[in-house]
């Protein structure tokens, strides 16, 4: 992925922001929502699990309420020594380099952090590797179709903070030259990543915001679009939602599936 264009005068601390992203770490409806989400696929008690691009350690948190073993990665290392403050188990390294073995862990999750990797294939490679078999690997990344850039947008060297409408729905040349410092997906972008890793897709849908912010300020608003968005992420609208949510599942050896 390109890198942004440097921006004159711009704090270095906003410049890795816009590079890496700045999921919510205050913990609302849209982030409970997407654990229930992944605990509707798989039991977490008791299990061995990694999140792989950690930041401060908001899902760790989380998921050491199931389990002991509960690790993160985190590429900023002021990010990797407040999440150790309080979490143990929080690394410091890069989705392209797991520092694990083989087979380690039962679930691999990652919120929104495939998009901004250096490369997101060997990222993907690394956490399927990392994987046991029979174990899943869970994402949510954002999705091509999605009708904002919620990251913002460069226009020349200036940088647009917010919802940047369109320019997801743009031509490849384009839309680089608007967003440089993240990717959106397809559908078929985002499985295409995990080719050749074995890994089975078992779940795959689009899902639509949480709508917090919002919900704060105008809790009707918010709850009369949480009813009708999440209606349609039934229906074939679901493909103009926020995120994918991508479950796969890394075979065991003498599947019927893997024979086939």
């Amino acid at each position: 992925m390109p890198s942004p264009p440097a921006v004159p005068g711009q704090d270095p601390h906003s410049a890795t922001a816009i590079e890496r992203g700045r999921v919510s770490e205050t913990w609302r409806f849209g982030q409970d929502r997407r654990l229930a989400m992944v605990r509707e696929m798989t039991d977490l008690r008791d299990r061995a699990i990694l999140d792989v691009g950690c930041g401060i350690g908001t899902y760790v948190r989380r998921f050491r309420a199931f389990s002991d073993d509960v690790h993160g990665l985190e590429v900023e290392e002021e990010r990797v020594a407040e999440a150790s403050r309080e979490l143990p188990n929080i690394v410091c390294g890069v989705g392209e380099a797991l520092p694990w073995p083989d087979d380690r862990f039962d679930l691999v999750f990652s919120n929104e952090v495939i998009e901004h990797v250096a490369d997101d294939r060997r990222t993907a490679q690394e956490m399927v590797r990392v994987t046991r078999p029979g174990g899943l690997v869970v994402l949510f990344c954002p999705n091509r179709l999605y009708p904002f850039e919620t990251h913002g947008a460069y226009f020349g060297k200036r940088y647009v903070f917010g919802n940047i409408p369109f320019v997801n729905w743009l031509p490849d040349p384009l839309r680089v030259r608007f967003a440089p410092h993240v990717r959106a997906y397809t559908g078929r972008g985002i499985r295409a990543i995990f080719d050749g890793t074995g890994a089975e897709v078992v779940e795959h849908r689009v899902i639509y915001p949480g709508f917090d912010n919002l919900t704060a300020r105008h809790r009707r608003l918010g709850r009369v679009l949480r009813a009708l968005l999440y209606a349609a992420e039934r229906t074939p609208f679901q493909i103009f939602g926020l995120s994918h949510f991508l479950v796969l599942r890394k075979p065991v050896a003498g599947d019927p599936a893997r024979r086939s």
